[in-house]
């Protein structure tokens, strides 16, 4: 497990291993075996790219592009500026920026979002706020309704 946002040249404590990255149960979304989880811890900065396998939570603020085909988990308090690409997206703090997700998008409270969402299933939570506009990609599709093809 990588950790990202911890003092330069410091040794993580016994304390600090043994804490959860997650706050609560439902925040945590299983992967396969030997994903690597990575956090960008509160207090972090990052701007850039990141690409990356596993999971990866973000409870600091980024700016920048994400692509991943698994699973990215924005966390309370996080502020995130970016073009983000990835197979789930689960948003508890603020996102910049336009969003497309293979699976999933979940938006929970107080997530807030404010960008251009392209997913097939889209979730959002009573208590969170969300700002654009949706195209659902990748559903089931849907015979044409009738007369629909005539010209």
């Amino acid at each position: 497990m990588a950790l990202l946002g911890g003092k330069k040249d410091e040794a993580p404590s016994s304390s600090s291993i043994s804490k959860p990255l997650f706050k609560r149960e439902e925040d945590f979304v299983s992967t396969r075996p030997g994903d690597i989880h990575t956090l960008l811890g509160k207090g972090s900065e990052f701007t850039g790219k990141l690409t990356f396998e596993g999971q990866v939570r973000i409870d600091g603020k980024f700016n920048g592009e994400i692509f991943t085909k698994d699973t990215i988990v924005i966390g309370d308090g996080a502020r995130v500026e970016a073009t983000i690409s990835a197979g789930t997206i689960i948003i508890h703090g603020t996102v910049v920026g336009n969003i497309t997700a293979a699976q999933i998008i979940e938006l929970k409270s107080p997530g807030r979002v404010k960008g251009d969402l392209t997913t097939p299933a889209l979730t959002i939570e009573r208590g969170a706020s969300y700002d654009g506009t949706c195209k659902m990609e990748g559903g089931r599709t849907t015979a044409p309704p009738p007369g629909g093809d005539k010209k």
